[in-house]
Protein backbone atom coordinates (compact mmCIF):
# COMPACT_ATOMS: atom_id res chain seq x y z
CA UNK A 1 0.00 0.00 0.00
CA UNK A 2 1.00 3.55 -0.56
CA UNK A 3 2.84 5.33 2.03
CA UNK A 4 0.14 7.77 1.17
CA UNK A 5 -2.77 5.84 2.67
CA UNK A 6 -0.72 4.75 5.53
CA UNK A 7 -0.19 8.07 6.54
CA UNK A 8 -4.04 8.62 6.13
CA UNK A 9 -4.88 5.33 8.36
CA UNK A 10 -2.16 6.43 11.14
CA UNK A 11 -4.89 9.98 11.25
CA UNK A 12 -7.57 8.45 11.09
CA UNK A 13 -7.14 6.41 13.87
CA UNK A 14 -5.67 9.49 15.97
CA UNK A 15 -7.77 12.48 14.95
CA UNK A 16 -11.46 10.06 14.40
CA UNK A 17 -11.18 7.29 16.99
CA UNK A 18 -8.90 8.36 19.56
CA UNK A 19 -10.65 11.52 20.03
CA UNK A 20 -13.64 10.12 20.37
CA UNK A 21 -12.76 7.72 23.08
CA UNK A 22 -12.00 4.50 21.40
CA UNK A 23 -9.22 3.23 23.87
CA UNK A 24 -9.22 -0.62 23.16
CA UNK A 25 -5.31 -1.00 21.77
CA UNK A 26 -5.73 -4.45 19.24
CA UNK A 27 -8.72 -2.52 17.86
CA UNK A 28 -6.82 0.04 16.85
CA UNK A 29 -4.13 -1.47 16.18
CA UNK A 30 -7.16 -2.96 13.64
CA UNK A 31 -7.61 -0.42 11.66
CA UNK A 32 -4.23 0.93 11.43
CA UNK A 33 -3.63 -2.37 9.36
CA UNK A 34 -6.47 -2.56 7.54
CA UNK A 35 -6.59 -0.70 4.11
CA UNK A 36 -9.63 0.58 4.08
CA UNK A 37 -9.08 2.08 0.61
CA UNK A 38 -9.42 -1.60 -0.98
CA UNK A 39 -13.24 -1.27 0.15
CA UNK A 40 -14.61 1.27 -1.71
CA UNK A 41 -14.56 2.20 -5.73
CA UNK A 42 -11.37 3.12 -7.56
CA UNK A 43 -12.54 6.23 -8.00
CA UNK A 44 -13.46 6.86 -3.53
CA UNK A 45 -9.90 5.74 -3.02
CA UNK A 46 -8.86 9.42 -2.34
CA UNK A 47 -11.70 9.82 -0.01
CA UNK A 48 -12.03 6.73 1.80
CA UNK A 49 -10.63 7.80 5.20
CA UNK A 50 -12.74 10.76 5.60
CA UNK A 51 -15.06 10.92 8.40
CA UNK A 52 -18.53 10.32 6.60
CA UNK A 53 -20.21 7.71 5.47
CA UNK A 54 -19.47 6.45 2.00
CA UNK A 55 -21.82 5.24 -0.43
CA UNK A 56 -20.89 1.71 -1.84
CA UNK A 57 -24.26 0.50 -3.95
CA UNK A 58 -27.62 1.34 -5.10
CA UNK A 59 -29.46 -1.38 -3.99
CA UNK A 60 -33.14 -1.60 -5.06
CA UNK A 61 -34.03 -1.62 -1.49
CA UNK A 62 -31.82 1.05 -0.46
CA UNK A 63 -28.30 2.87 -0.77
CA UNK A 64 -25.73 1.17 0.92
CA UNK A 65 -22.47 2.95 2.79
CA UNK A 66 -19.33 2.13 4.71
CA UNK A 67 -20.14 3.17 8.04
CA UNK A 68 -17.65 6.35 9.48
CA UNK A 69 -14.61 4.84 11.00
CA UNK A 70 -15.60 6.57 14.51
CA UNK A 71 -19.21 5.10 15.08
CA UNK A 72 -17.87 1.81 13.48
CA UNK A 73 -14.93 1.27 16.22
CA UNK A 74 -17.28 2.68 18.99
CA UNK A 75 -19.31 0.02 18.51
CA UNK A 76 -16.83 -2.97 17.69
CA UNK A 77 -15.12 -1.54 21.58
CA UNK A 78 -18.92 -1.45 22.72
CA UNK A 79 -18.95 -5.63 22.14
CA UNK A 80 -16.16 -6.23 23.62
CA UNK A 81 -14.64 -8.82 21.32
CA UNK A 82 -12.68 -11.63 22.91
CA UNK A 83 -9.85 -13.13 20.60
CA UNK A 84 -12.20 -16.59 21.02
CA UNK A 85 -15.38 -14.88 19.94
CA UNK A 86 -17.61 -16.51 16.76
CA UNK A 87 -19.00 -12.88 14.94
CA UNK A 88 -21.29 -12.27 13.07
CA UNK A 89 -21.16 -9.25 10.53
CA UNK A 90 -24.61 -8.70 9.62
CA UNK A 91 -24.77 -5.89 6.50
CA UNK A 92 -20.76 -6.49 6.15
CA UNK A 93 -21.02 -4.58 2.19
CA UNK A 94 -17.68 -4.79 0.69
CA UNK A 95 -16.13 -6.06 3.52
CA UNK A 96 -14.16 -3.53 5.43
CA UNK A 97 -16.18 -4.30 8.89
CA UNK A 98 -15.64 -7.82 8.69
CA UNK A 99 -11.21 -7.09 8.07
CA UNK A 100 -11.36 -5.10 11.38
CA UNK A 101 -12.92 -8.34 12.82
CA UNK A 102 -10.89 -10.80 11.61
CA UNK A 103 -7.74 -8.84 13.27
CA UNK A 104 -10.06 -9.44 16.59
CA UNK A 105 -11.04 -12.87 16.44
CA UNK A 106 -10.91 -15.99 15.18
CA UNK A 107 -14.09 -16.57 13.10
CA UNK A 108 -15.73 -13.95 11.17
CA UNK A 109 -19.50 -15.51 9.38
CA UNK A 110 -19.44 -11.88 7.58
CA UNK A 111 -23.38 -11.95 5.98
CA UNK A 112 -24.28 -10.14 2.87
CA UNK A 113 -27.46 -9.56 1.26
CA UNK A 114 -26.13 -8.53 -2.52
CA UNK A 115 -24.52 -10.49 -4.30
CA UNK A 116 -22.41 -7.72 -6.04
CA UNK A 117 -21.42 -6.48 -2.67
CA UNK A 118 -20.80 -9.82 -1.07
CA UNK A 119 -18.71 -10.99 -4.25
CA UNK A 120 -16.55 -7.77 -3.44
CA UNK A 121 -16.21 -8.94 0.15
CA UNK A 122 -15.02 -12.37 -0.80
CA UNK A 123 -12.36 -10.82 -3.40
CA UNK A 124 -10.97 -8.06 -0.93
CA UNK A 125 -10.77 -10.30 2.08
CA UNK A 126 -8.72 -12.99 0.04
CA UNK A 127 -6.58 -10.68 -1.22
CA UNK A 128 -6.09 -9.63 2.55
CA UNK A 129 -5.48 -12.77 3.44
CA UNK A 130 -8.26 -12.87 5.66
CA UNK A 131 -9.05 -16.62 6.08
CA UNK A 132 -10.71 -16.95 9.56
CA UNK A 133 -13.94 -14.66 7.63
CA UNK A 134 -16.70 -16.56 5.60
CA UNK A 135 -19.10 -14.61 3.42
CA UNK A 136 -22.29 -15.71 3.29
CA UNK A 137 -25.72 -14.65 0.98
CA UNK A 138 -29.21 -13.96 2.83
CA UNK A 139 -31.72 -11.60 3.78
CA UNK A 140 -30.23 -9.50 6.56
CA UNK A 141 -32.80 -9.47 8.76
CA UNK A 142 -32.74 -13.25 9.82
CA UNK A 143 -29.07 -13.65 10.46
CA UNK A 144 -26.94 -16.61 9.90
CA UNK A 145 -28.63 -19.68 11.31
CA UNK A 146 -26.56 -22.20 10.35
CA UNK A 147 -23.35 -21.08 12.08
CA UNK A 148 -25.43 -19.74 15.17
CA UNK A 149 -25.30 -19.80 18.29
CA UNK A 150 -22.49 -16.56 17.90
CA UNK A 151 -20.69 -14.52 20.67
CA UNK A 152 -20.84 -11.11 19.10
CA UNK A 153 -23.51 -9.98 16.48
CA UNK A 154 -22.90 -6.55 15.15
CA UNK A 155 -25.23 -4.43 12.91
CA UNK A 156 -23.67 -2.59 9.96
CA UNK A 157 -26.12 -0.08 9.39
CA UNK A 158 -29.23 1.30 12.34
CA UNK A 159 -32.39 -0.17 12.49
CA UNK A 160 -35.58 0.69 13.25
CA UNK A 161 -35.93 -2.33 15.53
CA UNK A 162 -33.74 -5.62 16.11
CA UNK A 163 -35.64 -8.72 14.77
CA UNK A 164 -36.10 -11.64 17.61
CA UNK A 165 -34.04 -13.48 15.35
CA UNK A 166 -31.33 -12.32 16.22
CA UNK A 167 -31.17 -12.05 20.16
CA UNK A 168 -32.05 -16.19 19.25
CA UNK A 169 -29.12 -16.62 17.52
CA UNK A 170 -26.92 -15.13 20.62
CA UNK A 171 -24.79 -17.51 22.31
CA UNK A 172 -25.62 -17.31 26.23
CA UNK A 173 -23.46 -14.18 27.59
CA UNK A 174 -23.54 -13.03 24.23
CA UNK A 175 -23.68 -9.37 23.03
CA UNK A 176 -25.12 -7.50 20.25
CA UNK A 177 -24.64 -4.09 19.30
CA UNK A 178 -26.60 -2.17 17.16
CA UNK A 179 -28.01 1.28 16.68
CA UNK A 180 -31.41 1.88 16.87
CA UNK A 181 -33.68 4.68 15.24
CA UNK A 182 -32.56 7.33 12.81
CA UNK A 183 -30.58 10.17 11.79
CA UNK A 184 -29.94 12.30 14.69
CA UNK A 185 -32.49 10.41 16.86
CA UNK A 186 -30.38 7.11 16.44
CA UNK A 187 -28.80 5.74 19.90
CA UNK A 188 -26.27 3.03 19.60
CA UNK A 189 -27.32 0.32 22.00
CA UNK A 190 -25.94 -3.28 23.58
CA UNK A 191 -27.93 -6.33 24.28
CA UNK A 192 -26.76 -8.74 26.86
CA UNK A 193 -28.39 -12.77 26.61
CA UNK A 194 -28.05 -14.73 29.74
CA UNK A 195 -29.62 -17.32 30.90
CA UNK A 196 -31.53 -17.35 28.49
CA UNK A 197 -33.19 -13.24 28.24
CA UNK A 198 -31.85 -10.41 26.73
CA UNK A 199 -31.73 -7.33 28.06
CA UNK A 200 -30.04 -3.84 26.72
CA UNK A 201 -28.57 -0.64 27.85
CA UNK A 202 -28.15 2.64 25.59
CA UNK A 203 -24.34 3.14 25.14
CA UNK A 204 -24.04 6.51 22.96
CA UNK A 205 -25.86 8.37 20.48
CA UNK A 206 -25.18 7.65 16.61
CA UNK A 207 -26.07 8.84 13.43
CA UNK A 208 -25.52 6.21 10.66
CA UNK A 209 -26.85 5.24 7.63
CA UNK A 210 -30.18 2.61 7.77
CA UNK A 211 -29.48 -0.77 6.77
CA UNK A 212 -32.21 -2.00 4.67
CA UNK A 213 -34.67 -4.76 5.56
CA UNK A 214 -34.82 -3.28 9.36
CA UNK A 215 -37.37 -1.02 9.27
CA UNK A 216 -40.57 -1.63 11.42
CA UNK A 217 -43.67 -3.38 10.28
CA UNK A 218 -46.28 -0.64 9.93
CA UNK A 219 -49.05 -0.81 12.43
CA UNK A 220 -52.35 0.80 11.14
CA UNK A 221 -54.35 2.59 13.79
CA UNK A 222 -58.24 2.85 14.15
Amino acid sequence: MSADFTERRVKMVDGQLRTTDVTSTPLLDAFLSVPRELFVDESMRELAYIDEDIRIADGESGARFLMEPSPLARLLQLAEIASGDAVLDIGCGTGYSSAILSQLTSSVTALESDPELAGRAREALAALGCGNVSVMEGALRDGWKAGAPYDVIVLQGSADEVPEALYEQLADGGRLVAVEGSGNAGVARVFLKADGLVTGRRAFNAAIRPLPGFERNKVFEF
